[in-house]
């Protein structure tokens, strides 16, 4: 049953597409030049859309994730000191897109599902929200 349940808000999930939201230049310039300032490395190959990200994750990977938790496996959350414990690269947006792309054990693979920039996206996503905490 629970399984069930599980297949049922992933087949619906996976039936929403996010929209594509552009982030103007002049905020990616400002976000660039404060990670410089703040002396924080900043990769524009894998700097996806934070928003877009969400949307995408609401849409796609909140049924096992909603909160950044995980309904399979309750240990492997999104928190980010599992992130670095469990996730193959550590915590980064390269590591969270491989995962998303390829999946894992009982993680489904979004490669043939999920545009590469909505993987991007969603891996920003994670990445940002597991540095300021999710809400439960």
């Amino acid at each position: 049953m629970k399984y069930t349940i599980i297949a049922a808000l992933i087949a619906s999930a996976t039936a929403f597409t996010a929209p594509k939201v552009e982030v103007p230049s002049a905020v990616k310039a400002a976000i660039a030049g404060a990670a410089v300032t703040a002396g924080v490395a900043v990769s524009p190959a894998f700097a996806g859309d934070v928003g877009a990200g969400e949307q995408v994750f609401n849409a796609n990977c909140a049924a096992c994730h909603a909160g950044g938790q995980n309904v399979i496996m309750p240990e492997k959350t999104l928190e980010k000191e599992a992130l670095e414990s469990y996730l193959a690269g550590g915590r980064n947006e390269k590591a969270v897109m491989t995962q998303v792309t390829n999946g894992k054990n009982a993680m489904p693979a979004f490669g043939g599902r999920l545009s590469d920039e909505d993987i991007a996206n969603v891996a920003s996503y994670v990445i940002a929200t597991s540095e300021a905490g999710w809400e439960e």
